[in-house]
């Protein structure tokens, strides 16, 4: 089985029930448990969902996954080589292109040959990527 990519757009859509794409994320997400696919993700996007529920019910959900993802070895660090690479392609953009965080997942991703990104988001697919959702 291939490793999944966990974005903030699926990872919050999960846990928020009001949120428009929760439906189609939480279907998409129990398929993956039950194909067995393991989810991974950086603290870079910890750390964005960490910002994205500081006000919301949901906020001990960000720290717990942490604790699990790091228990399981799926949490990933980026290397100063990809901060360095993300900020490149970062800096080559656009207004209404990717952000930094996205930029940091891209390169994390093509290191580790991950091609399915658990989001919805437009930026994966037109980094290359599968967005599974």
């Amino acid at each position: 089985m291939t490793d999944v990519f966990l974005d903030t757009v699926g990872i919050i859509a999960i846990w928020d029930e009001a949120d428009q794409w929760h439906d189609p994320a939480d279907a998409t997400y129990r398929r993956l448990l039950v194909e067995g696919r393991r989810l991974v993700t950086t603290t870079a996007v910890l750390y964005e969902c960490g910002n994205a529920a500081a006000r919301r019910q949901y906020r001990p959900r960000v720290n717990a996954l942490r604790r699990l993802l790091t228990q399981e070895r799926l949490l990933i660090d980026p290397t100063s080589e990809d901060v360095e690479r993300a900020w490149a392609a970062y800096d080559g953009g656009r207004p209404g292109d990717p952000g930094i965080v996205d930029h940091v997942s891209f390169v994390v991703m093509h290191r580790l040959g991950i091609q399915d990104a658990f989001t919805n988001d437009e930026h994966f697919a037109t980094a290359g990527f599968t967005s599974l959702f």
